[in-house]
């Protein structure tokens, strides 16, 4: 579980105006509730009266606090976060979401690269987040709030250690119990961790220890996932519990039937499913499905749930399942095939096979792009992307290998400058005496993209070896003049 905490927009004006803080109302006093840093640095706290504040700083800009906007805005980012992210996403106001993303984080590469790529969506549409990664919601919110970094990664199993040294504050408590157990001489988690229980709990009741053991994983804590009323979900309970494959996989059909019907009398078909499966000890385990192009056909659908079965885990048995079409997109019907013209090849049924299998980043497609640099002159899109590429193509005049290299590797070589290929070439340890070679192409470096290619110059070798193997090679600059490159030879592909 992760929540995402101090949400804030990063954009504003320049950095010498006034220190700006929101206000609002807690009972019948006039409080802080958010802080810009200039203002967080100043001393000005949440929590505290807007009169303090004003008197520490005289020039402070105040603005009332909108709670209903915030809570929208905070509603939209977690429907943003469960169509890309998981399904088990639930707002945690005033300033969080909290996600589970059990089963999912493969998906993303695993969790610490999920961390860093959504940090980085974030950052780059303007928002300012704090993520932690933890076996629980409870120690996720106090990492998120008041850890280390701006992204904290718990390993399992470590929960004592990285919640100790966190502030009381970390636990959720009011902050009437945590100025009685600072009075106390309480100040870290790890100091209520040392005390018996029974002591505390007679004194504060029984709110410390319920927050301390769902922050330990000691005691559960549910999720109830955001579900707004746009999306299509079909839930069904069952009186008694079910836990076989045969009988999960016969409900997911007829789940899918519901779901279909529904998709088709609203003109949409899925592009991500999410079937969550509720059990009786209150864990969720659910299955997320995406499709490369909008679909609503139960077969297809049917199939690419029921190969998921073997990783939910029903435990003592499942209580309730939902079927939801987190991503939905309009889907007319449409004539498949006639008598003069044949239907075209689907590969969509192919390409969601795979990528529910392998992750949709593992397939893909590639299309040209208009640069006459080789590294630059391809891109990745999804396998059944359409666009103004596919009416254009890669530049026949010259061959290209099959395999073009990540990045050019130097070689050592022997040749005679300016325009000759070399005699042999060493690669990886390995010396290839040249038999056949035909070049060079020049390629000249694209100024307008960056400055120190001006003058660069690339000539191309194709060259083949006593072995049959072929291979794309070049030398940095023309061969005369130092200027237009180091003179230096590359391997940068290989001929099928």
């Amino acid at each position: 579980m992760w929540p995402i905490d101090r949400l804030r927009r990063t954009g504003g004006g320049p950095s010498d105006e006034a220190p700006l803080i929101l206000a609002g109302r807690a009972n019948s006093r006039r409080v802080v509730t958010a802080a810009c840093e200039a203002a967080a640095e100043l001393g000005l706290r949440i929590g505290m009266p807007v009169s303090k504040a004003q008197a520490l700083v005289p020039d402070l800009r105040v603005e009332q606090a909108d709670l209903h906007a915030d809570l929208d805005a905070l509603e939209r980012l977690a429907l943003w976060l469960m169509q890309r992210v998981s399904p088990m996403v639930a707002v945690d106001p005033p300033d969080g979401v909290v996600i589970d993303s059990t089963g999912a984080d493969h998906l993303h590469g695993g969790e610490e690269p999920m961390l860093e790529v959504l940090l980085g969506r974030l950052t780059l549409s303007g928002i300012t987040a704090r993520l932690a990664v933890a076996d629980t919601w409870g120690a996720a919110h106090a990492l998120a709030r008041h850890g280390p970094a701006s992204m904290c990664l718990a390993l399992p199993g470590s929960l004592r250690d990285v919640l100790a040294p966190l502030p009381l504050a970390a636990l959720r408590l009011t902050p009437a119990t945590v100025g009685e157990l600072r009075d106390l001489g309480f100040a870290t988690i790890g100091d209520l961790m040392a005390v018996p229980r029974a002591p505390l709990a007679r004194r504060f009741g029984p709110q410390i220890i319920r927050r301390l053991d769902q922050a330990l994983g000691l005691t559960s804590e549910p999720i109830e996932p955001l579900r707004p009323a746009s999306l299509v979900e079909v839930r069904q309970a069952f009186a008694e519990p079910i836990g076989a494959a045969e009988t999960i996989a016969r409900h997911i059909s007829r789940m899918v039937r519901d779901l279909c019907n529904r998709l088709e009398a609203r003109g949409l078909g899925a592009r991500r499913l999410d079937l969550i499966c509720w059990r009786v000890d209150s864990h969720a385990q659910f299955v997320r499905v995406g499709l490369a192009a909008p679909q609503r056909d139960p077969a297809r659908l049917n199939r690419l749930l029921c190969d998921k079965i073997p990783t939910i885990d029903p435990g003592f048995g499942i209580e309730i399942m939902s079927l939801t079409a987190t991503l939905a997109e309009p889907l007319a019907p449409r004539q498949t095939a006639g008598l003069l013209e044949p239907a075209a090849p689907d590969l969509s049924g192919l390409v969601d096979a795979l990528a529910n299998r392998v992750g949709a980043r593992a397939v893909y497609r590639l299309a040209p792009v208009a640069s006459d640099v080789p590294e630059r002159s391809v891109t990745r899109v999804t396998a059944l992307a359409r666009g103004d590429w596919q009416e254009g193509g890669w530049p026949g005049h010259w061959p290209r290998p099959s395999r073009l290299l990540p990045r050019p590797e130097p070689i050592e070589t022997m040749a005679l400058l300016p325009d000759h290929p070399p005699n042999w070439i060493a690669w990886r340890g390995i010396r290839h005496r040249v038999r056949r070679a035909d070049g060079p192409e020049r390629i000249f470096g694209e100024w307008w993209k960056r400055e120190a290619e001006t003058r660069a110059v690339r000539d191309y070798f194709r060259i083949e070896d006593e072995t049959g193997r072929r291979f794309w090679i070049f030398r940095a600059g023309d061969g005369e003049d130092a200027g237009t490159g180091s003179q230096r030879w590359f391997m940068h592909g290989i001929f099928g």
